[in-house]
């Protein structure tokens, strides 16, 4: 009897100039040019594939056996993308930055908005057998190892005892969400999550949805994306933080080709001057007369 199949979905476009993280772009108040916001884009890109190929070699690794003698669990890696002309220039991207731990999938997904785009990749990877899913973007270069395995983890615990599978998702800054999985049998789907005129919040969609439907979830620690300098700088900052910690905290996974470009580049992080001094001195001679 065969294990199951799971797949980790990186959900995601084609670097291209003037459509790729435009809101970097000088033009819209950023500080790259779009061939460059483009290219920061392509090392996060890869950058993010070999944090899932870490964790899905984990998962694969520490898979096992079904009781009666099966094949362990697979865990697969699939990219998905809008249009269909972008499949085969990420397929070039990949295989120029090759080898890969395992072989890469390449799905087109359709729809006439982003969530529809979204729902679309989920159903046609359970329309190929796969049991749960757990997915990204590409603009995630902080993201860590351990989301993707607890994300998977969580789903079988849930899977385990729930008639309804379960649900994982991790925030991202401004009440969006940074990862997102579910399993075939969890009556979920992204239908009025990021485009809905309400404002209602992603984390806050997902989570009505989930109580809706009697659905478990499991939140991981939030992970913020790259869409404008604000969050370039947060970013840098973090990657600088994990350059420092890989000689003396194992298991820190480090961008190094999106670390290596922006140091290139010369960006640097940066916060205005603070002037505005708390006054403790004050608050402890108030504690020493009372």
């Amino acid at each position: 009897m065969s294990g199951r199949k799971h797949a980790f979905l990186l959900f995601t476009k084609a670097p291209t100039p003037g459509v790729t993280k435009t809101r970097l772009t000088m033009a819209r108040g950023g500080i790259f040019s779009p061939n460059e916001a483009a290219e920061f884009y392509r090392v996060s890109l890869l950058d993010v594939a070999e944090m899932a190929f870490s964790a899905l070699d984990e998962l694969n690794g520490t898979a096992v056996a079904s009781a009666n003698g099966g094949k362990p669990d697979q865990y697969d890696f699939v990219v998905s993308c809008s249009p269909e002309a972008d499949v085969p220039k990420l397929e070039a991207l990949f295989t120029a930055n090759g080898p890969w731990p395992a072989p890469i999938q390449f799905i087109c997904d359709r729809g006439r908005t982003f969530d529809e785009h979204f729902d679309d990749a989920f159903r046609q990877l359970f329309a190929r057998g796969y049991h749960s899913v757990v997915s990204i973007g590409g603009d995630l270069p902080t993201m860590p190892v351990n989301h993707i395995v607890q994300a998977f983890q969580w789903l079988e615990f849930y899977d385990s005892y729930s008639e309804t599978g379960g649900f994982v998702q991790a925030p991202c800054q401004e009440c969006g969400v940074s990862l997102v999985g579910y399993t075939s049998r969890t009556p979920m789907d992204s239908t009025g999550v990021f485009y809905n005129l309400d404002g209602v919040p992603a984390l806050d969609a997902y989570i009505n949805k989930a109580a809706e439907r009697n659905v478990p979830v499991a939140n991981l620690m939030p992970v913020a994306d790259v869409d404008d300098t604000r969050d370039l700088a947060h970013t840098l900052s973090l990657l600088k933080a994990a350059a420092y910690s890989l000689n003396c905290q194992p298991g820190v996974f480090l961008a190094r080709r999106t670390w290596d470009w922006l140091n290139r580049m010369g960006v640097s992080a940066n916060t205005p001057p603070n002037a505005e001094h708390d006054p403790r001195e004050g608050i402890d001679a108030d504690i020493a007369d009372a």
